[in-house]
């Protein structure tokens, strides 16, 4: 029997399958359950009908992985090139599970030359990028408590929120647990501010009666006690939630740190940071870049999935460049925090934005034009599998080189050039502007307004 094809329209509890040999003639159609002895049976039946190539709308997960697990071939389509090719067999707009099957297998057995066949990462990436996801979304959870949190105690407690800078930092916490109302802190002195702040080990450099004027001249709430007491216990709630998930994401920040050190390109992107702390971006990097090669043939190709690369629209006389909405979040969310902490030190890059801005660009614009200068910087490093040096970054040293005039013509001063990148390009700068980037919002580059 000659090689077939096949289409799989994946749902969480159930999966419809359709069959074509190379003719396009339907050798099967049915599904399959969601459950191992689905699975199972789907896998059986793709084999017995000798499946070629598999074409479904996902690149990972259990299904995916059972697939390649049984040998098949797959080919990972974004479900917006499913959807635009529905038209070419229906042109009704119906739509339905068996129907979508249909589409894909027709595309897995006519357009397989316009898409990548599905190589999987290392188990070390896909655990590395499971640290990754996982932290992120413990992330977005505090800071949604935290803002539950913050706007409680403005409520009734404004003062609260000012003493210390971060509100759900492990000090910030422990003051709440202690004093969740100003009826707690109505006592508060300075002398039990400051074994409060010795118990802490507070290394900021306010006062006690520094903080405790912070804490006093914020303005005072009128609640009742009724009030303050229902208050009270929603604070203690919220603080009682928060205190473990802070401490769980600096435990899996640690993890992450020890996974990407042991990740056989965990170098090749850490050499990218100057702070060797700056391990959440560069893990980031890691888990969503992956470690197969074939997967961006081009730097252009990893641009445009990072969502670094404009999409051109032209039509008649009209000729536009448009945000690139379809593309990997989170790798875009890693190369724009990227291109945001190196923009402050690194001097090449600090011009590359520095014209970006004077040509008229906003702040997001320039950041993803300075990203995508950096994906070819990344896509070089990566295909050679060499970390980031900036002796062999050219557009870095014709940036840096300095020329004297002499007779004969100007010549490179390379002692001035050697003094002037040891200027711009120092450890401490680069630590400082890192750490300003990691500890706020990292910098998506997304539209106004989107």
């Amino acid at each position: 029997m000659e090689g077939s094809f096949a289409g799989v329209d994946w749902a969480s509890e159930k999966h419809d399958v359709v069959v074509q040999n190379a003719v396009g003639e339907e050798l099967f159609a049915g599904t399959f359950m969601h459950d191992e002895a689905g699975l199972r049976a789907l896998c059986r039946q793709l084999v017995r009908l000798n499946v070629q190539l598999v074409a479904i709308e996902r690149p990972d997960g259990v299904l995916v992985e059972r697939l390649l697990d049984a040998g098949l071939r797959m080919l990972a389509l974004h479900p917006n090139q499913v959807a635009a090719a529905r038209a070419r067999f229906r042109v009704s707009g119906g739509k339905s599970d068996r129907f979508d099957a249909f589409v894909l297998c027709e595309l897995a057995r006519t357009d397989q030359h316009r898409f990548r066949v599905l190589e999987p990462d290392s188990d070390q990436t896909k655990a590395l990028r499971a640290l990754c996801r996982g932290r992120e979304d413990l992330v977005q959870t505090r800071v949604a408590i935290t803002n539950q949190l913050r706007a409680e105690l403005e409520r009734f407690w404004p003062g609260a929120v000012k003493i210390f800078r971060s509100i759900d930092s492990p000090i910030a916490l422990a003051f709440l647990e202690k004093y969740p109302s100003p009826l707690d802190a109505r006592t508060l002195g300075e002398q039990r501010l400051a074994a409060f702040l010795a118990r802490q080990h507070y290394s900021g450099r306010k006062t006690p009666a520094e903080l405790l004027r912070q804490l006093r001249s914020a303005p005072e709430g009128r609640a009742g006690d009724a009030e303050i007491h229902t208050r009270r216990q929603l604070v203690l709630t919220l603080v009682e939630l928060l205190t473990p998930l802070v401490a769980q994401i600096k435990q899996l920040e640690r993890h992450i740190a020890q996974a990407l050190a042991e990740h056989p390109d965990g170098e090749l992107f850490r050499a990218l940071f100057r702070d060797p702390k700056s391990v959440i971006t560069a893990s980031e990097l890691v888990a969503e870049i992956g470690d197969c090669r074939a997967r961006y043939p081009t730097s252009d190709a990893l641009a445009g999935d990072a969502g670094q690369a404009a999409v051109a629209i032209e039509s008649g006389k009209r000729k536009v460049a448009c945000y690139r909405w379809a593309c990997n979040k989170r790798l875009r969310d890693a190369v724009c925090t990227l291109a945001d902490s190196t923009r402050h030190w690194h001097p090449w890059a600090a011009d590359h934005y520095a014209r970006a801005i004077a040509r008229g660009h906003d702040h997001p614009r320039a950041i993803r034009g300075l990203g995508r200068a950096w994906c070819r910087v990344i896509w070089r490093c990566w295909q050679d599998q060499t970390p980031y040096d900036p002796a062999r970054h050219r557009a870095l040293q014709q940036h840096s080189t300095v020329t004297v005039p002499t007779p004969p013509g100007p010549r490179p001063d390379t002692a001035a050039t050697q003094r002037m990148l040891g200027t711009a390009v120092t450890h401490k700068a680069a630590r400082r502007a890192e750490r300003e980037a990691l500890d706020g919002t990292p910098t998506s580059a997304t539209p106004r307004g989107g």
